[in-house]
């Protein structure tokens, strides 16, 4: 399971990286665009305009009415977007060719938000997440060893979810460091569950203010 999830993450990605490659065609240089013409690349970046939009206006909802939604609006896009890159013939090595191979070498990654609500139609959230400490990475290097480093990486993923599920960190940490000393977790694991940062029995004042 783990691994599939992994794999699945990987995939995800697709439609950032198509949305990428179909910008650089239009906005690019003047060598790139003059291998493709505009139309070609505004055709790709049309269907993918469209499949945002409506994320907009999903974003919200539940997994399940995001999942429905998905079904009835998006997927029909998503079908249109994939006929007309295999229909397409792309060559070379420009910008509108890799997008579409990228494309089709990862379809099942770009449909997976079709069939579950709970996934995002891009990595974008994750990758936003992962900047702050990406461009700190020299900084990384001093972590003294190995264990420490690997130290680091879980302190700096709790810290990403917990932001990212609304909780305020400091408050989250200070929970933490008075609760769980205090727990019997080894004869009952589960109750670990309260504290994960997604749990909804967290009080109101450690939620941040939207």
């Amino acid at each position: 399971m783990k691994q599939q999830n992994k794999d699945l993450s990987k995939q995800i990605e697709v439609l950032t990286e198509q949305v990428r490659y179909l910008t650089k065609l239009l906005y690019g240089s003047k060598t790139e665009k003059s291998k493709y013409t505009a139309p070609d690349g505004q055709i790709g970046v049309k269907y993918c305009d469209d499949l945002y939009r409506l994320e907009r206006k999903f974003k919200h909802m539940s997994p399940g009415k995001r999942r429905k939604q998905h079904k009835k609006h998006s997927k029909p896009i998503v079908e249109k977007f994939l006929d007309w890159v295999e229909k397409s013939l792309f060559y070379g090595k420009n910008a509108l060719a890799k997008a579409a191979e990228y494309t089709l070498n990862r379809v099942n990654g770009l449909k997976a938000f079709l069939n579950d609500g709970r996934i995002e139609i891009d990595n974008n959230p994750a990758e936003n997440a992962i900047r702050p400490n990406v461009i700190g990475r020299k900084n990384w290097l001093f972590s003294v060893s190995e264990a420490g480093a690997k130290a680091n990486a879980i302190c700096l993923s709790i810290a990403e979810t917990v932001k990212a599920n609304g909780v305020d960190f400091y408050q989250y940490l200070m929970k933490l460091m008075t609760d769980l000393p205090n727990l019997d977790i080894h004869r009952n694991l589960e109750i670990l569950n309260q504290y994960m940062p997604w749990s909804k029995k967290h009080p109101s004042c450690m939620r941040k203010i939207k």
